[in-house]
């Protein structure tokens, strides 16, 4: 029997950090399909950063229940607190 409150595995939201290499650069991205999205990434699929600047290997990923809260997750907090300000 199937928990209708599982998500589809063709739709489970994501926050993913692709890498250059080691020390190189960094790529933070959204999706509701992670493998999908990291073949487009590899193969240049899609033009942009990635592809510009050879981003394409996968270090991170965290799935979320919905694309709002990855969404949220990707965003920096405004608060100051992730500054490190006391003020």
């Amino acid at each position: 029997m199937e928990d209708s409150a599982m998500p589809s595995p063709d739709f489970q939201p994501c926050v993913y950090i692709l890498a250059s290499g080691r020390n190189g650069t960094l790529y933070i991205g959204v999706t509701s399909a992670l493998l999908k999205r990291v073949h487009e990434h590899k193969t240049g699929a899609v033009s942009g950063f990635t592809r510009h600047y050879h981003v394409h290997e996968l270090v991170w990923f965290e799935q979320h229940a919905t694309m709002q809260t990855a969404i949220r997750a990707k965003r920096p907090s405004r608060d100051g607190s992730a500054s490190g300000n006391s003020n």
